[in-house]
């Protein structure tokens, strides 16, 4: 999962959480923004921390080698 996707599932998850007020049976729609929330960020700090990983040069580290 890539920065953007990560972006992404936050504010989708903002979205469901704070400005939807529709309700569906046996659904919890804040409780889906929550997780969306919290896997979006999850996935932004493991991105984060993979492009990190760089050499001094700039190139990226090659995780097979």
């Amino acid at each position: 999962m890539g920065i953007g996707v990560s972006i992404f599932l936050i504010a989708i998850g903002a979205i469901l959480l704070w400005a939807v007020t529709a309700t569906v049976a046996g659904v919890s729609i804040n409780t889906i923004g929550v997780i969306l929330i919290v896997v979006g960020a999850i996935g932004l700090i493991a991105a984060l921390i993979a492009t990190s990983r760089a050499r001094p040069d700039g190139r990226p580290v090659d995780p097979y080698v």
